[in-house]
């Protein structure tokens, strides 16, 4: 049975992290401008606020588990930040980890912290089916895969990018089926918890050359028309036929860069014809299908997230730059 949810991961093709050990004490807050990479947190101890752009605030707590596949502007910050809003200096301990607020005070709160880089240049477009934000409770597995990623970052062993590729799978996935129904916003996840929708999706992904139209999505997800489509707008957040373009649209990128044929895409990603595709697929992603091919297959390219994770130990904590450490506020992007 094809797994929708392990393939649009699998796609993603997630690489090695950056991760870090941060403390806070007292009245503090700390703000990211960010440019779409996925964000983790896990509180080891302690409880802090999350607030990611478009959402209400989040109280994390012991155990708890965010994941934001995409995230922009946020803050962290203690459950009473200063009423001022401005955010609070930091300081590197010996020990390496990051303290906010008062250097000098036991820390109320502990956590690990880290980004992702999904290497996929389709990266956009697929993090588009994921839910915005996931916010896990409890759930011990998470908490050792992500000790098991921190630990494997700092240890500089032979093989660690490919065992950081392996646990990040495993991380993304987990973190992803663990979400409880009603803590995943709108995507792929919502949508698989559906067992009715469940059997739609997997038939589309299955079948993705097949010329599915809602009418026969609906029959395999035995619901009336109307029912089906309002219920699977609701929970993945796009019409049935949106979801299916944007899946074959990530298969068709994926097998143009792999080398096959425009002609033999089009007849895998349900197109009649070459041209019929091209004009498809030029409209979504904004260059022809043969222009794109030859384009990503250029050796000269840079790797999609190339540098991105190195870069970032100079920006390690969750303030950003002079300004930061100064405890002025970064100016949203």
């Amino acid at each position: 049975m094809v797994d929708p949810l392990t393939e649009v991961v699998t796609l993603l093709r997630p690489t090695a992290p950056f991760a870090k050990m941060a403390t806070a004490a007292g009245t503090w807050i700390a703000r990211r401008s960010e440019t779409g990479r996925p964000f983790f947190c896990a509180i080891v101890a302690g409880t802090a606020r999350l607030t990611v752009e478009g959402h209400d605030p989040v109280v994390l707590e012991q155990d708890d588990f965010v994941l934001v596949p995409a995230a922009f502007d946020f803050t962290m910050s203690s459950l009473d930040p200063p009423a001022d809003g401005e955010e609070t200096a930091y300081v590197f301990r010996p020990d390496g980890e990051i303290r906010h607020g008062d250097p000098t005070a036991s820390p109320d709160v502990r956590m690990l912290i880290g980004y992702c880089v999904f290497a996929s240049p389709d990266a956009g477009l697929l993090v588009s089916l994921l839910p915005q934000l996931v916010q896990v409770r409890g759930e011990p597995t998470l908490s050792t895969l992500v000790s098991l990623i921190y630990a494997e970052f700092r240890a500089l062993r032979p093989g660690r990018d490919v065992v950081l590729a392996r646990l990040l799978d495993v991380l993304l996935i987990e973190a992803l089926r663990s979400a409880p129904r009603s803590a995943a916003s709108p995507g792929l996840v919502r949508g698989l918890a559906d067992d009715r929708l469940a059997a739609a999706m997997r038939r589309m992904h299955e079948q993705p050359g097949a010329p599915w139209t809602v009418a026969e999505l609906a029959r395999e997800a035995a619901m009336s028309r109307s029912a089906f489509f309002t219920r699977f707008s609701r929970l993945v957040g796009v019409t049935p036929m949106e979801y299916l373009l944007g899946w074959r649209m990530a298969l068709a990128k994926c097998l143009l860069r792999d080398g096959v044929t425009v002609g033999d895409v089009a007849e895998r990603v349900g197109y009649g014809s070459a041209s019929a595709f091209s004009v498809a697929f030029t409209r979504n992603v904004g260059c022809p299908p043969a222009h794109f091919a030859r384009r990503d297959q250029n050796p000269r390219r840079a790797k999609p997230g190339a540098g991105v994770a190195d870069s970032e130990p100079a920006a390690a904590h969750l303030g950003r730059g002079p300004a930061a450490r100064r405890g002025r506020a970064i100016p949203v992007a």
